[in-house]
């Protein structure tokens, strides 16, 4: 069975992810550069028959962590996203925000050093974007590396992080100074 880590091959140049040269990764090193990253996505993607504490705690099961420690990091996780009191509610008992941060305590319970967060606010109202990035904000100044896409504009000129504008697979501007617009 073939392995995919990538949609596309770059013509050229290399690509590095986590250590992890991507034009090059054999098959048999793709689950070792998947530990290293948490995904957050748009539709929340939870398993609506597990409760939040499941959902959470099914990323840290395929990856081998004993019992106690599962226990621990998803109870500290949920309550860093405010969800504590919501461990044993099933998805469909949750509003979308809070169904999207079940999704963010998914891609942080393992410590990965990168989280990709594709339209994290796309399906939430505008106050809980805002609490959204602020959240991923936090995270980032804890050292670990947020690449977050979106199509908000009021959320990038307003939280000033670094910008790359893409169209159609091509950088078009990079704000590497973090101004919050390009």
């Amino acid at each position: 069975m073939k392995l995919i880590v990538r949609e596309e091959k770059a013509n050229t140049g290399t690509l590095f992810v986590n250590g992890y040269n991507l034009m090059k990764i054999r098959n048999r090193q793709i689950p070792h550069l998947r530990r290293t990253m948490g995904i957050v996505f748009q539709d929340f993607r939870l398993i609506p028959t597990m409760s939040v504490f499941e959902n959470v705690a099914f990323a840290m099961h395929v990856v081998g962590a004993d019992r106690r420690q599962i226990r621990k990091d998803v109870s500290a996780v949920l309550s860093m996203v405010g969800l504590g009191n919501k461990a044993r509610s099933m998805p469909n008992q949750l509003s979308g925000g809070e169904q999207q941060r079940v999704g963010l305590a998914r891609a942080l319970v393992n410590k990965p050093s990168l989280i990709i967060a594709d339209e994290p606010t796309g399906n939430v109202d505008p106050n809980l974007s805002y609490s959204i990035v602020e959240k991923l904000t936090e995270i980032n100044k804890q050292g670990t590396t947020i690449l977050m896409v979106t199509h908000d504009h009021n959320l990038v000129r307003d939280f000033k992080h670094r910008v790359i504008m893409l169209e159609e697979g091509r950088i078009v501007a990079d704000n590497a100074a973090g101004g919050g617009s390009i």
